[in-house]
């Protein structure tokens, strides 16, 4: 059961706010995270920054990691625009 909506990510920048947010809110650094996911810390951090080149199986790995799941769904053209994190 889902508890809080999602995020949308509209852009790469969003994405890497996101994913750096998790990472924090779970008490994990970079070098800890990339142990997870299987990535040096810099590749970790260069995805934070900028996430244009991310895989999608790192980006699957590291939202498993981060207790994150994606999903796709259809935009809401009637909605307000989101914040940015």
């Amino acid at each position: 059961m889902k508890t809080s909506a999602g995020h949308p990510i509209l852009t790469a920048a969003s994405l890497g706010r996101i994913l750096q947010s998790a990472r924090k809110s779970k008490g994990l650094n970079q070098t800890q995270l990339s142990a997870r996911v299987g990535v040096s810390q810099a590749r970790l951090s260069a995805l934070e920054r900028q996430p244009g080149s991310i895989s999608v199986d790192q980006l699957l790995a590291m939202c498993s990691s981060l207790g994150l799941e994606l999903s796709i769904s259809p935009k809401d053209t009637n909605a307000a625009p989101a914040s940015d994190w």
